[in-house]
Protein backbone atom coordinates (compact mmCIF):
# COMPACT_ATOMS: atom_id res chain seq x y z
CA UNK A 1 0.00 0.00 0.00
CA UNK A 2 2.82 2.50 1.02
CA UNK A 3 4.16 2.13 -2.88
CA UNK A 4 1.24 2.77 -4.06
CA UNK A 5 0.75 5.60 -2.66
CA UNK A 6 4.30 6.93 -3.68
CA UNK A 7 3.50 6.11 -7.19
CA UNK A 8 0.77 8.45 -7.34
CA UNK A 9 2.41 11.25 -5.69
CA UNK A 10 5.28 11.36 -8.20
CA UNK A 11 2.76 10.81 -11.03
CA UNK A 12 0.89 14.08 -9.64
CA UNK A 13 4.12 16.11 -9.46
CA UNK A 14 4.88 15.15 -13.05
CA UNK A 15 1.36 16.02 -14.49
CA UNK A 16 2.09 19.83 -12.79
CA UNK A 17 5.34 20.46 -14.57
CA UNK A 18 4.58 18.97 -18.23
CA UNK A 19 0.99 21.77 -17.37
CA UNK A 20 3.73 24.85 -16.59
CA UNK A 21 6.12 23.75 -19.74
CA UNK A 22 3.26 24.07 -21.94
CA UNK A 23 1.95 27.52 -20.74
CA UNK A 24 5.08 29.84 -20.76
CA UNK A 25 5.86 31.51 -23.98
CA UNK A 26 9.55 31.27 -25.41
CA UNK A 27 10.45 34.47 -26.60
CA UNK A 28 11.65 34.99 -29.86
CA UNK A 29 15.59 36.37 -31.05
CA UNK A 30 15.78 40.04 -31.47
CA UNK A 31 17.08 40.38 -34.92
CA UNK A 32 16.77 44.33 -36.17
CA UNK A 33 19.50 47.55 -35.48
CA UNK A 34 19.54 50.68 -36.30
CA UNK A 35 22.57 53.00 -38.35
CA UNK A 36 22.86 56.52 -38.28
CA UNK A 37 24.12 58.84 -41.59
CA UNK A 38 24.17 62.34 -42.48
CA UNK A 39 22.93 65.25 -45.08
CA UNK A 40 24.76 68.11 -45.83
CA UNK A 41 24.52 71.53 -48.01
CA UNK A 42 27.30 73.95 -48.06
CA UNK A 43 26.59 77.96 -49.61
CA UNK A 44 29.51 80.01 -50.51
CA UNK A 45 29.07 84.05 -51.51
CA UNK A 46 27.83 84.53 -54.65
CA UNK A 47 29.49 86.25 -57.28
CA UNK A 48 27.28 86.89 -60.32
CA UNK A 49 25.21 89.84 -61.16
CA UNK A 50 21.45 89.81 -60.01
CA UNK A 51 18.77 90.18 -62.61
CA UNK A 52 16.25 93.56 -61.74
CA UNK A 53 12.94 92.55 -60.13
CA UNK A 54 9.65 93.89 -60.85
CA UNK A 55 9.35 96.24 -57.82
CA UNK A 56 5.27 95.88 -57.66
CA UNK A 57 5.91 91.42 -57.08
CA UNK A 58 10.57 91.69 -56.40
CA UNK A 59 10.65 87.29 -56.94
CA UNK A 60 9.67 87.94 -60.30
CA UNK A 61 12.88 89.21 -63.03
CA UNK A 62 11.76 92.09 -65.77
CA UNK A 63 13.32 93.83 -68.29
CA UNK A 64 13.67 97.59 -67.76
CA UNK A 65 13.78 100.49 -70.21
CA UNK A 66 16.32 103.08 -69.55
CA UNK A 67 14.58 106.44 -71.19
CA UNK A 68 17.50 108.09 -71.60
CA UNK A 69 19.58 105.62 -72.68
CA UNK A 70 18.64 103.18 -76.40
CA UNK A 71 21.35 101.09 -75.43
CA UNK A 72 19.74 99.74 -72.10
CA UNK A 73 20.28 100.30 -68.63
CA UNK A 74 23.80 99.69 -67.40
CA UNK A 75 24.69 96.23 -66.39
CA UNK A 76 24.52 95.37 -62.53
CA UNK A 77 27.58 95.25 -60.56
CA UNK A 78 29.14 92.12 -59.43
CA UNK A 79 28.43 90.78 -56.37
CA UNK A 80 28.15 89.51 -53.67
CA UNK A 81 26.95 92.69 -52.26
CA UNK A 82 25.86 94.66 -55.71
CA UNK A 83 23.99 97.20 -57.10
CA UNK A 84 21.77 95.36 -59.63
CA UNK A 85 20.04 98.55 -61.18
CA UNK A 86 18.44 101.96 -60.77
CA UNK A 87 16.27 103.85 -62.49
CA UNK A 88 17.05 106.93 -64.46
CA UNK A 89 14.81 109.84 -64.42
CA UNK A 90 13.28 111.48 -67.01
CA UNK A 91 11.29 114.88 -66.33
CA UNK A 92 9.61 114.99 -69.34
CA UNK A 93 9.38 118.18 -72.05
CA UNK A 94 8.09 120.99 -70.74
CA UNK A 95 7.37 125.02 -71.83
CA UNK A 96 10.21 127.08 -70.56
CA UNK A 97 8.54 129.24 -67.51
CA UNK A 98 9.82 132.13 -65.76
CA UNK A 99 8.06 131.12 -61.97
CA UNK A 100 8.85 128.50 -60.18
CA UNK A 101 8.22 125.05 -61.43
CA UNK A 102 8.06 121.22 -59.86
CA UNK A 103 8.18 118.28 -62.91
CA UNK A 104 7.42 115.09 -61.74
CA UNK A 105 9.63 111.72 -63.17
CA UNK A 106 7.75 109.55 -65.48
CA UNK A 107 7.25 105.94 -64.74
CA UNK A 108 9.90 103.12 -65.28
CA UNK A 109 8.82 101.67 -68.25
CA UNK A 110 9.85 97.92 -69.17
CA UNK A 111 9.92 95.84 -72.27
CA UNK A 112 6.60 94.37 -71.09
CA UNK A 113 4.45 96.70 -73.22
CA UNK A 114 1.92 98.26 -71.30
CA UNK A 115 4.07 97.53 -67.93
CA UNK A 116 4.59 100.76 -65.75
CA UNK A 117 5.66 101.42 -62.05
CA UNK A 118 7.39 103.39 -59.75
CA UNK A 119 11.06 104.40 -60.14
CA UNK A 120 13.64 102.34 -58.11
CA UNK A 121 16.86 101.25 -57.48
CA UNK A 122 17.97 97.31 -56.34
CA UNK A 123 20.52 96.09 -54.20
CA UNK A 124 20.86 92.17 -53.02
CA UNK A 125 23.44 90.98 -50.57
CA UNK A 126 24.30 87.39 -51.27
CA UNK A 127 27.86 87.57 -48.98
CA UNK A 128 25.90 85.20 -46.35
CA UNK A 129 27.28 86.97 -43.27
CA UNK A 130 24.27 89.51 -42.47
CA UNK A 131 26.56 92.34 -41.29
CA UNK A 132 25.08 95.24 -43.14
CA UNK A 133 25.63 97.66 -45.60
CA UNK A 134 24.71 101.34 -46.72
CA UNK A 135 23.24 102.43 -50.07
CA UNK A 136 24.11 106.25 -50.63
CA UNK A 137 23.46 108.40 -53.99
CA UNK A 138 25.39 110.97 -55.29
CA UNK A 139 24.62 113.88 -58.35
CA UNK A 140 28.03 114.64 -59.70
CA UNK A 141 26.71 118.24 -60.36
CA UNK A 142 23.76 120.22 -61.71
CA UNK A 143 21.69 119.71 -64.70
CA UNK A 144 24.33 120.90 -67.60
CA UNK A 145 24.04 121.28 -71.56
CA UNK A 146 27.65 122.27 -72.75
CA UNK A 147 26.35 123.54 -76.30
CA UNK A 148 23.68 125.86 -74.74
CA UNK A 149 23.42 129.90 -73.94
CA UNK A 150 22.28 128.91 -70.61
CA UNK A 151 24.16 125.77 -69.84
CA UNK A 152 23.21 125.28 -66.04
CA UNK A 153 19.98 124.89 -64.68
CA UNK A 154 21.56 126.91 -61.53
CA UNK A 155 19.35 126.14 -58.64
CA UNK A 156 17.45 123.38 -59.58
CA UNK A 157 16.98 120.52 -56.89
CA UNK A 158 15.60 116.67 -57.33
CA UNK A 159 14.03 114.64 -54.51
CA UNK A 160 13.35 110.96 -54.09
CA UNK A 161 10.12 110.63 -51.30
CA UNK A 162 8.69 108.02 -49.40
CA UNK A 163 11.14 104.95 -50.16
CA UNK A 164 10.03 101.92 -49.87
CA UNK A 165 11.82 98.80 -49.10
CA UNK A 166 10.39 95.32 -50.50
CA UNK A 167 11.71 91.84 -51.25
CA UNK A 168 10.70 88.31 -51.77
CA UNK A 169 13.30 87.34 -48.59
CA UNK A 170 11.07 85.64 -45.55
CA UNK A 171 12.02 85.81 -42.38
CA UNK A 172 14.89 88.62 -43.33
CA UNK A 173 14.94 92.18 -41.32
CA UNK A 174 14.13 95.04 -43.75
CA UNK A 175 16.55 97.65 -44.25
CA UNK A 176 15.82 101.20 -43.81
CA UNK A 177 14.62 103.75 -46.57
CA UNK A 178 15.31 107.41 -46.48
CA UNK A 179 11.23 109.14 -46.80
CA UNK A 180 13.13 112.14 -48.21
CA UNK A 181 16.08 111.96 -50.23
CA UNK A 182 17.42 115.39 -51.28
CA UNK A 183 20.17 115.60 -53.98
CA UNK A 184 23.19 117.83 -53.24
CA UNK A 185 25.25 118.22 -56.66
CA UNK A 186 28.35 116.58 -55.59
CA UNK A 187 27.53 115.47 -52.19
CA UNK A 188 26.47 111.81 -51.18
CA UNK A 189 23.59 111.14 -49.55
CA UNK A 190 21.90 108.19 -47.70
CA UNK A 191 19.33 106.74 -49.25
CA UNK A 192 18.79 103.25 -47.90
CA UNK A 193 20.58 101.00 -45.12
CA UNK A 194 21.01 97.69 -43.65
CA UNK A 195 21.56 97.34 -40.05
CA UNK A 196 23.64 94.24 -38.49
CA UNK A 197 21.37 90.78 -39.33
CA UNK A 198 19.17 92.99 -41.76
CA UNK A 199 18.89 93.40 -45.44
CA UNK A 200 20.19 89.56 -46.87
CA UNK A 201 19.02 89.13 -50.42
CA UNK A 202 17.47 91.29 -52.71
CA UNK A 203 16.18 94.43 -51.55
CA UNK A 204 14.06 97.14 -53.67
CA UNK A 205 14.12 101.03 -52.68
CA UNK A 206 10.84 102.11 -54.96
CA UNK A 207 10.32 105.93 -54.39
CA UNK A 208 6.75 106.36 -53.54
CA UNK A 209 4.46 105.45 -56.38
CA UNK A 210 2.17 106.52 -60.29
CA UNK A 211 -0.65 109.29 -59.63
CA UNK A 212 -2.68 110.56 -63.00
CA UNK A 213 -1.49 113.74 -63.88
CA UNK A 214 -3.16 116.39 -66.38
CA UNK A 215 -0.21 117.62 -68.68
CA UNK A 216 0.04 119.97 -71.95
CA UNK A 217 1.73 118.34 -74.38
CA UNK A 218 4.48 119.47 -76.93
CA UNK A 219 1.36 120.43 -79.46
CA UNK A 220 -0.23 121.88 -76.38
CA UNK A 221 -2.76 119.51 -76.05
CA UNK A 222 -4.19 118.87 -72.43
CA UNK A 223 -3.89 114.93 -71.42
CA UNK A 224 -3.62 112.90 -68.51
CA UNK A 225 -0.83 110.37 -67.66
CA UNK A 226 0.93 108.70 -65.37
CA UNK A 227 3.60 110.54 -63.34
CA UNK A 228 5.96 109.58 -60.55
CA UNK A 229 4.92 112.69 -58.14
CA UNK A 230 7.56 111.28 -55.46
CA UNK A 231 10.28 111.79 -57.68
CA UNK A 232 10.36 115.74 -58.55
CA UNK A 233 12.64 118.22 -59.91
CA UNK A 234 12.30 121.82 -58.81
CA UNK A 235 13.51 124.46 -61.34
CA UNK A 236 13.32 127.69 -60.56
CA UNK A 237 11.47 130.82 -62.25
CA UNK A 238 14.83 132.85 -62.58
CA UNK A 239 17.10 130.63 -63.58
CA UNK A 240 16.82 131.01 -67.76
CA UNK A 241 16.76 128.28 -70.01
CA UNK A 242 17.67 127.45 -73.26
CA UNK A 243 15.54 125.17 -75.53
CA UNK A 244 17.63 122.45 -74.95
CA UNK A 245 17.73 118.92 -72.76
CA UNK A 246 19.78 119.40 -69.65
CA UNK A 247 21.18 116.19 -67.83
CA UNK A 248 22.88 115.38 -64.65
CA UNK A 249 24.57 112.33 -63.80
CA UNK A 250 23.59 110.20 -60.39
CA UNK A 251 26.15 107.86 -58.87
CA UNK A 252 24.87 105.14 -56.54
CA UNK A 253 27.34 103.73 -54.06
CA UNK A 254 27.12 100.51 -52.34
CA UNK A 255 29.40 99.74 -49.15
CA UNK A 256 29.60 97.39 -46.25
CA UNK A 257 28.81 98.69 -42.66
CA UNK A 258 31.77 100.13 -41.02
CA UNK A 259 33.39 98.42 -38.53
CA UNK A 260 31.43 95.04 -39.31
Amino acid sequence: MIKYGKRLTIVALLSVAAVATATVPVAAEETGAEYTSEGAVKFVPNTDPVKPVDPVDPGKPVDPIDPLNPGGPNPGTPGPLSIDFASSFDFGTNKISSVDEVYYANPQLYKEEGKETANYVQVTDNRGVSTGWDLKVKQEAQFKNATAKYKTLNGSVVTLNNGQADSNSEGVTAPTTVKSVVLNPGEAVPVMSAADSAGDGTWVDVFGGLKKVEIVNEEGVKETVNKNTDVQLEVPGKTPKSAVEYRAKLTWILSEVAGN
